[in-house]
């Protein structure tokens, strides 16, 4: 699952919507993964990003189980896996 593969990478993630469009556009990203129960107009652009440049895309079902997989005390709505 997503959530192992956020933990084995802690080093090479970028956590957030802003930072993994940015990153996503700058080509540093491999894979993205957004949270179910996140705000979706959030995550959409994120989804579209990752469809436009031909990135993997993974949903998880959990914010919360997404952040502590990243090593933070909140939930995540969108990580991305660096190259």
């Amino acid at each position: 699952m997503s959530y192992e593969k956020v933990a084995q990478a802690k080093s090479e993630i970028v956590i957030g919507t802003k930072q993994t469009l940015k990153a996503m556009k700058n080509g540093e990203v491999n894979e993205v993964i957004t949270a179910d129960d996140a705000d979706q107009s959030m995550t959409a652009k994120v989804v579209q990003l990752a469809r436009q440049l031909n990135i993997p895309h993974t949903n998880v079902p959990s914010m919360e189980a997404l952040g502590e997989a990243c090593g933070i005390d909140v939930g995540a709505a969108t990580v991305a896996i660096k190259q």
